[in-house]
């Protein structure tokens, strides 16, 4: 029997055609580039494997891949080219995008052939924006199928755990996670989902198979792909510099455990080392002061190594202010923010700020939401404080941050530091939240008449598709509004990130550009490493994940031909 590996390679002198700094969507870059012949390395700062892809929900936004395809999406390649030329608001990103649309179902082919995974479409997720041009009500969004990490047998140890678990072994995909969510309010669609699942947990593990889902399925499955392939993956190996011969960057050195050596490469180094998620001097630099350190749902490594790296050859940045915004729960002390996606869309439920108003369209799509939080600090007027606040019928139907379930208490803790706070009456609860109790019961009551007609003419909730996926379907003629009454519940919210999504400036073949527009020779940077292809915007579920697989293939194919 096999010992669990939970150490890894030693790092030494050693040369490579290619190096891979970091370990998520990276993984595909070395995936594509040993199916083209090249002798790749990859490196990870923490102990782990999987990056933040493996703490993601692990969906990918790829138009025209064969998942879609073969489940009949009703979609072509002029359809997402017109969504993204009406969504993405930056024309000088065109070239990166339409690159993107051009290699994405050759991408996703390489990762189906190079790993065991299994792809399926989330049919139903829809498109972040669906109601531009191009748009789909029903999405473009896949995920990958429950994976048995037993699969990598020894390695298994290395595979960094994801940020949600049931608690029985069961395999929870974000199509899942919908259904998951309902389970009290749609039995009959929601039950043979849960069980079917649990079923496959329970089952795997008493025939000694673990099986995971989302990104932590994705990740496993890219990690199997390179151990199948013999592509080696130092963890615990930190990037140090970038050598640079004068001409073009030649390798790099690193440090594992305080032991340093140098990597060379006969063609190039790819930068995949995620962004500046814990970097607290960067955000604060870059983005907010007003940000909390290390409230980042990324990978702890990310903290700008490969950013820091390539500006000192003299790399451009772009789009620094950017990042995958995300409201969350407030985390306990020494803990870090509780996921809220769903939630925010569930009839019964709405977000206030300090002044107990509401300010915004609760079930916008997150990084929309974060957005419009920072550009009230920008314009002088910052949200201090946002309360997620419900009734108690809501907290008896739903679940709440993925581990509050249906008639469960809040935890004790989130009373004891102020997450969470409750109380009969509207200004009960204002007194708590330290708002103002005449504007939170104004707020409340003119909730209440807008939910009541199902139309919310202040900030259109209910309105896109996209909100009404996590909606409750059997709440009408609006499944996103529902009056509150009874007792009331409010739970502190802070402005988390999946990640940031500004870094270094790249062109259509992921080459790091300098600041003057030329390349740097040897250099390529994908995923949050690299300044979001799609500018300011999200064009739907898993288009990080999709633009970093798709680039890695891209920069594999470059490097091939180096």
């Amino acid at each position: 029997m096999n010992t669990i590996d939970t150490e890894g390679p030693s790092a030494h002198d050693i040369t490579v055609d290619v190096l891979v700094v970091g370990s998520g969507t990276g993984m595909a870059a070395a995936l594509a580039g040993h199916e083209l012949g090249l002798e790749c390395l990859v490196i990870e700062k923490t102990p782990f494997v999987g990056g933040s892809t493996a703490r993601s929900g692990g969906a990918f936004w790829v138009p025209g891949n064969d998942t879609l395809r073969q489940g009949r999406a009703p979609e072509t390649e002029a359809s997402a080219h017109r969504y993204l030329e009406a969504v993405v608001d930056d024309e000088s990103r065109r070239r990166r995008w339409e690159a993107f649309l051009e290699h994405g179902r050759d991408a996703v082919a390489t990762l189906a052939r190079t790993t065991p995974l299994g792809f399926f479409w989330a049919r139903g997720y829809s498109d972040y924006h669906p109601e531009n041009p191009g748009g789909s009500a029903i999405g473009r969004t896949c995920e990958s199928r429950p994976f048995n990490t037993s699969r990598l047998g020894r390695e298994k140890g290395r595979l960094r755990p994801g940020v949600l678990e049931a608690p029985i072994p069961m395999p929870v995909t974000g199509a899942d996670y919908k259904w998951l969510n309902l389970m009290t309010r749609t039995p009959l669609r929601s039950l043979p989902k849960v069980v079917r699942r649990a079923v496959q947990g329970i089952a795997g593990a008493a025939f000694g198979r673990t099986y995971v889902a989302g990104g932590q399925a994705l990740a496993a499955g890219m990690f199997a792909g390179l151990v199948k392939a013999r592509v080696p993956v130092w963890t615990r190996t930190a990037l140090v510099e970038l050598v640079y011969d004068g001409r073009r960057v030649t390798g790099a050195v690193i440090d594992q455990d305080g032991t340093t050596a140098t990597i060379h490469t006969r063609r190039g180094v790819v930068l995949a080392s995620g962004g500046f998620d814990h970097n607290t001097r960067m955000r604060h630099d870059y983005q907010s002061t007003a940000l909390i350190p290390h409230a980042s749902l990324g990978a702890e490594g990310n903290t700008g190594d490969a950013i820091v790296a390539a500006t000192a050859l003299g790399a451009g940045t772009d789009l620094m202010g950017e990042a995958w915004w995300f409201p969350a729960v407030a985390p306990l002390a020494g803990g870090q923010p509780g996921v809220l996606l769903a939630e925010r869309s569930l009839p019964g439920s709405l977000i206030v700020d300090e002044t107990g108003s509401r300010f915004i369209n609760e079930a916008t799509d997150y990084m929309t939401f974060g957005q419009r939080v920072l550009a009230r600090e920008r314009g002088g007027n910052p949200v201090q404080s946002m309360w997620l606040v419900f009734d108690q019928q809501y907290k008896n139907n739903y679940l709440l941050a993925g581990s509050v379930f249906p008639r469960m208490p809040l935890p004790r803790a989130w009373y004891e530091q102020g997450v969470a706070v409750t109380a009969q009456t509207a200004n009960d609860l204002a007194a708590k939240m330290d708002v103002s109790d005449a504007r939170f019961a104004s707020t409340i009551e003119r909730f209440n008449l807008l939910a009541a007609s199902g139309n919310d003419y202040d900030f259109h909730r209910g309105q896109s598709a996209y909100d009404r996926y996590y909606g409750d379907p059997t709440v009408q003629p609006n499944p996103n509004l529902r009056p509150l009454s009874g007792t009331l519940y409010a739970v502190r919210v802070v402005l988390s990130d999946l990640g940031t999504c500004g870094g270094l400036t790249v062109d259509e073949r992921a080459r790091v550009l300098r600041k003057d527009g030329s390349e740097i020779e040897g250099l390529y940077a994908i995923g949050n490493t690299a300044a979001n292809a799609f500018g300011r915007r999200y064009p739907g579920a898993g288009a990080t994940i999709g633009q970093g697989i798709v680039f890695g293939y891209v920069a594999a194919r470059d490097l091939a031909r180096v």
